[in-house]
C-alpha cells in the first residue's frame, strides 16, 4: 500500500530533458526544410550577395533578443506551454474574463489548427525526400501513383511520430539527440561542400557582394521578415519548461547555445548556396539544395543530400508534435480544452490523449490537403501571440510578485524591440498582399471566442462529454496527474 501511495505521488510528466535534449529541441523546431528547399527569399528581397548574408545574420540576433526574452518569462513562469502560461500569468489578474481570451485563443489556434496542419506538411515533404532516391529505379511507375505513394509514406511517417511520443519522453529523447546529429551533419556536408568550392577558385559570384543591392525601405523589410521567420522555433524549450532538468538555468543555456549555431549554420549555408549557383538559379530552383549538390558533390554522393533533408524534417515535426501535446496538456490543466488532455498514461506517463487527438487532426489533414494555406493565414498570429508575450513580461516585471523580481535576464528594452518586431511580421503580409482570405483567421478566432464564452466561462457541461471522458480513460488507460502538477507556476 505504501509503494502504491509512492508511486501515485509521481503521476504526471518527468523532467526527462537535460541540456543537451533542450538543445536538441530548439535546433529541431527551428532547422526544418526550409534551410535546405527555398531559403532564397531574403536574396530575392535585398538583391545582393552581402546585403542578404548581413539580413541572415541581423535575423540570427534579433532572434536571440526574442528568446532571451522567452527564457526570462520561463524563469518566471516555470510551466510548460510557453505563451499559453504567460498569458495566463500575466493577464488573468487584470481581468477574469479578457484575462484568460488571449491565453484561449492561443491554445486554440495551435491545437486544433496551425500544429495539425504544419505537422501534415513537414510529414509530406519528408515523404517527397525519402521517395525521391527510389524514384530512378522505379521509373515505370505513373508519377499519380507516386503521389499516392508519397501520401502512404507520409501517414507511415505520422504513425511513427505518435508511436514515439505516446510510448515514452525517453524515446523521444534518444530519437531526438540522434536526429539533431545528423541534422547538423547535413548542414555540415553543405558547408564543407562550399568550402571546397570555394578553395578550387570558384569566387566569381562573390566578387561583387553588394552588387544589385536594393535601396528600396520596403523590400529590405521583407528581406527581414523572410530571415526572421526562417528563424521560427526558438521558443521550443520554454514550451516543454516542465520537462526540462533545472529550467531555470537550463531553458537559458539552451537558449544561447542553439540560436547561435543555428546563426551561424543559416549564414555559412546561405554564403556556399551563393558561391555557387546564381541569383536566378536560388530563386527558380524548387529545392535549392538539390541544384547546389548537382554541381558540388560527386554524382554516387546524389542519396546523401534527400536523405538529410528528409532526417531534417523527420526530426523537426516530431518536436513539433511533442511541443504541442504538452500545449494540450497545460490547457486541459486549466479546463480550456477537455481535461482528460491533461492526463497522463498510468505507466508511461506521458500525455497519451493529446498526443492520439493530434495524430488524428494531423491525419485529417493530410486527407484534406493543401493545408499550406492554412498555415500561411493562421501563422500571422504566431507573431501577435509573440508581441502578447512580451506585453506579458513588461507587465509582469511591474507587478509585485516576489519570483518576477529576482529573474531579470534581459534589459527591458528588449521585450520593446521583440514586441516592435512582432508588430512589423504579423501585419507586413496583410499590407504586402492584401488577400479576402485573411478573413479565416478573423473566423477562427472568432469561433474560438463563442467557444471559450459558452464551455470555459460559463461552464456549460453535458452528458456525453461525461461519457467520453469515461471511454477515453478506459481506452488509453490514463489517470489525471497531481495536483502539485498544477503548482509549479506562480500564479497558484
Amino acid at each position: 500500500m505504501a509503494k502504491a501511495e509512492e508511486k501515485r505521488e509521481h503521476v504526471g510528466l518527468k523532467k526527462e530533458l537535460g541540456l543537451f535534449s533542450a538543445v536538441s529541441v530548439i535546433v529541431a523546431v527551428m532547422i526544418g526544410s526550409g534551410i535546405f528547399v527555398s531559403p532564397s527569399s531574403a536574396l530575392a528581397r535585398s538583391g545582393s550577395v552581402g546585403l542578404s548574408l548581413i539580413v541572415w545574420t541581423v535575423s540570427g540576433f534579433l532572434s536571440l533578443l526574442g528568446a532571451l526574452a522567452f527564457a526570462e518569462l520561463s524563469a518566471m513562469v516555470p510551466r510548460s506551454g510557453a505563451e499559453y502560461a504567460y498569458f495566463l500569468e500575466a493577464f488573468v489578474p487584470l481581468h477574469s474574463y479578457f484575462g484568460q481570451l488571449p491565453a484561449f485563443i492561443c491554445a486554440w489556434i495551435f491545437i486544433f489548427v496551425l500544429r495539425p496542419a504544419e505537422v501534415a506538411v513537414i510529414t509530406l515533404t519528408f515523404a517527397e525526400y525519402f521517395v525521391q532516391p527510389f524514384i530512378p529505379y522505379f521509373g515505370h511507375i505513373e508519377p499519380e501513383s507516386w503521389h499516392q505513394v508519397k501520401k502512404l509514406v507520409a501517414i507511415m511517417t505520422l504513425g511513427l511520430m505518435v508511436y514515439i511520443n505516446m510510448t515514452s519522453v525517453k524515446l523521444y529523447v534518444r530519437m531526438q539527440n540522434i536526429f539533431m546529429i545528423f541534422k547538423i551533419g547535413a548542414c555540415m556536408l553543405v558547408i564543407v561542400g562550399g568550402i571546397w568550392w570555394l578553395a578550387t577558385g570558384h569566387t566569381e559570384l562573390l566578387n561583387e557582394p553588394f552588387k544589385d543591392s536594393t535601396t528600396s525601405p520596403g523590400q529590405i523589410a521583407l528581406a527581414f521578415y523572410s530571415g526572421l521567420w526562417a528563424y521560427d522555433g526558438w521558443s521550443a524549450s520554454a514550451v516543454v519548461a516542465e520537462e526540462v532538468q533545472h529550467p531555470e538555468i537550463n531553458i537559458l543555456r539552451s537558449i544561447l547555445i542553439a540560436v547561435p549555431i543555428v546563426t551561424v549554420l543559416y549564414v555559412s549555408m546561405n554564403l556556399m548556396y551563393m558561391s555557387v549557383l546564381t541569383k536566378a538559379e536560388m530563386i527558380s530552383a524548387p529545392a535549392v539544395v538539390v541544384v547546389w549538390a548537382a554541381k558540388v558533390l560527386p554524382s554516387w554522393m546524389s542519396f546523401v543530400i534527400p536523405l538529410g533533408v528528409a532526417v531534417s524534417t523527420f526530426g523537426c515535426g516530431l518536436s513539433v508534435q511533442f511541443g504541442v501535446t504538452r500545449l494540450c496538456y497545460v490547457a486541459g490543466r486549466e479546463g480550456h480544452v477537455p481535461r482528460f488532455f491533461s492526463w497522463v498514461h498510468f505507466e508511461r506517463m506521458t500525455p497519451a490523449v493529446a498526443v492520439a487527438q493530434q495524430g488524428a487532426l494531423t491525419l485529417a489533414c493530410l486527407c484534406i490537403g493543401n493545408t499550406i494555406d492554412i498555415i500561411e493565414f493562421v501563422s500571422v498570429i504566431i507573431w501577435i501571440f509573440y508581441g502578447l508575450a512580451m506585453v506579458a513580461l513588461i507587465v509582469l516585471r511591474r507587478s509585485n510578485k516576489p519570483l518576477c523580481g529576482r529573474n531579470r535576464l534581459v534589459p527591458i528594452e528588449i521585450p520593446w524591440v521583440v514586441l516592435l518586431i512582432s508588430i512589423f511580421l504579423a501585419f507586413l503580409p496583410i499590407l504586402d498582399t492584401p488577400s479576402q482570405s485573411y478573413a479565416v483567421v478573423i473566423a477562427i478566432v472568432a469561433i474560438g471566442c463563442v467557444v471559450h464564452y459558452v464551455y470555459v466561462y460559463k461552464k456549460r457541461k453535458n452528458k456525453f462529454m461525461r461519457k467520453l471522458t469515461y471511454l477515453v480513460q478506459m481506452l488509453f488507460m490514463v489517470v489525471a496527474p497531481d495536483e502539485t502538477e498544477n503548482k509549479t507556476g506562480i500564479r497558484n
